[in-house]
């Protein structure tokens, strides 16, 4: 290529594309591959890791990106990273199903399910969390503030990649000691609220069921009149409730009443916590690490303040800062931490306990796993047969997955799972269509997971393979089911202690008034932000 004064050099593809589209990196279109290099990284430099950036002259098909809003509460963009290779697009239309799939131009927002998968894909890293490192440990520093943390069962299997280490090493005890050296003031466990989640949205199950079985329609306790349709659908993970909130809105009726793990903890830290330890809630900074961009996003929405409506301060939110795994791995080196130097330590108690059940959250099909061991004993009063805790046809990474068991008294319970928000449409397409003909559901309990693989292949995970990769996934799944079966004692969220005490102590029961102004929320519908596109 020649510059403008007709002398041969070189030129990067970011000023070549400049000069052809007249409008920057917006809109370019061209097909560029043999561009002579630089020799400087596409990437650029700086904390992510060198392997993940690329050489200027790597051929690429230039076809724009994805819109990312500046305010967009998860993810942000480096336009001096950004190569318009157009991975962040594949991401989000053919595996996501959002870009591509409403109408242009926009109403009024950028629509966005804030997953991040784009951020997995993009080859330079110009795709990432919005950092809220700095804020942390800005609060860690203030002794005014008491500062607590809880982690998701899948960053325990994924960090230690960031350190060298093999996809799916179990550093459990290796990260909690990682935060306490830290100086968090409390560790706790998601894994405890994820137990809490299976009391909850299951004794809601059970109550949608035996509603259908009598042919009625029932509320919940103290004037709570929760929705009775049936198949229900999980609820925590955020970027699938606003992807069916943007999409599918005629189907929230459907959506578990039930909060994310992360917002139940966060609620309980400023109430339930806050009245055991005597502190003041106004001095608690809730802090989250989470495998997922969009936890962000989840803990910003506006309902997610219960515990400052239940302190007469609707302005404190239950969860104040969500991290990424990524955004933890940074936080160690920030503070020169040897992760694998490190002995185990335990989390602390009150909110510290959980069990496979809850470990298993992590990995797609987990989360109705766990449900129909204790959606079985919530049924019948029995604890489940050992069938049910290896229940095969749940598991592994098939996009969509069906399981149907006969439980005593009730019956067939028919069930479906899927991850990815394209094999999610399978499942909500034949929900719609089943409802407009008048058919019964062919399911009565759906698990959706938004990111492949669900939580364990999360947009905040760390960047182990490029494009993200089934054999990654596995191995983190694989050590999830290895956490369950083999280093947790108990295998039942109905028999975690701390779960039955919270209930004795403060909550009452599964869905009781307290629970539902603390555990519970609503949805917004959001479908008149787009116009859907029509199925062709």
């Amino acid at each position: 290529m020649e510059k403008s004064d007709g002398k041969t050099g070189t030129v990067s593809r970011r000023t070549f594309l400049k000069g052809v589209t007249g409008a920057g990196l917006t809109g370019a279109v061209a097909a560029l591959t043999g561009c002579k290099s630089t020799g400087k990284p596409a990437g650029g430099t700086g904390w992510t890791p060198q392997q993940y950036n690329v050489p200027e002259n790597w051929p690429v098909q230039v076809r724009g990106r994805v819109p990312i809003d500046t305010e967009n509460p998860s993810i942000v963009r480096d336009d001096k990273k950004c190569i318009l290779c157009g991975q962040c697009i594949e991401a989000c239309s053919k595996v996501q199903s959002v870009q591509g799939y409403y109408e242009l131009p926009i109403k009024d927002d950028i629509t966005c399910v804030n997953c991040g998968q784009c951020s997995l894909w993009c080859p330079t890293a110009a795709i990432s969390e919005r950092d809220d490192v700095d804020k942390v440990i800005a609060a860690l520093k203030d002794k005014n503030l008491h500062v607590i943390v809880q982690t998701a069962p899948a960053t325990r299997v994924a960090v230690g990649e960031e350190f060298g280490m093999p996809p799916g090493s179990i550093i459990e005890g290796k990260m909690v000691a990682a935060l306490k050296k830290m100086g968090f003031d409390g560790v706790f466990d998601t894994n405890f609220t994820a137990d809490l989640t299976i009391m909850e949205e299951g004794t809601e199950l059970v109550t949608r069921v035996k509603n259908a079985l009598a042919g009625g329609h029932g509320g919940g306790e103290g004037g709570h009149h929760a929705p009775m349709a049936l198949p229900q659908f999980t609820s925590c993970s955020p970027g699938w409730v606003k992807f069916c909130e943007y999409f599918y809105p005629d189907l929230l009726d459907h959506m578990s009443t039930c909060k994310s793990p992360q917002q139940m903890l966060g609620a309980l830290a400023k109430t339930y916590y806050a009245k055991k330890k005597r502190i003041d809630p106004v001095k608690i900074v809730s802090v989250s690490i989470m495998p997922c961009t969009a936890k962000k996003f989840e803990a910003a929405r506006p309902e997610m303040n219960s515990a400052g409506i239940k302190n007469g301060n609707a302005k404190m939110i239950d969860v104040d800062y969500a991290l990424t795994t990524r955004e933890l791995a940074k936080m160690m080196k920030i503070f020169q931490i040897d992760l694998t130097a490190l002995k185990d330590q335990r989390y602390d108690n009150i909110m510290g306990e959980g069990t496979g059940a809850a470990v298993i959250f992590g990995t797609t099909g987990g989360v109705m796993e766990a449900a129909i061991r204790s959606g079985y004993f919530l049924l019948t009063g029995q604890n489940p047969p050992e069938l049910l805790f290896n229940l095969e046809p749940v598991r592994g990474l098939q996009g969509v997955k069906k399981a149907a068991l006969n439980v005593p008294g009730v019956g067939e319970l028919r069930v479906a799972i899927s991850h990815g928000l394209g094999n999610a449409r399978v499942l909500l397409d034949q929900l719609r269509d089943d409802k407009k003909n008048h058919r019964e559901p062919r399911f009565h309990f759906i698990e959706f997971m938004s990111c492949p693989g669900g939580c364990i292949g999360g947009g905040g995970q760390p960047r182990t393979a490029l494009p993200p990769s089934d054999a990654v996934r596995q191995a983190r799944l694989d050590s999830l089911y290895t956490m369950d079966a083999k280093i947790y004692k108990k295998r039942l969220s109905h028999e975690n202690k701390e779960v039955q005490q919270i209930y004795t102590e403060f909550l009452g029961k599964p869905n009781s008034k307290l629970a539902h102004e603390l555990l519970h929320t609503k949805y917004t519908d959001r479908g008149s932000h787009l116009t859907a596109k029509k199925k062709a």
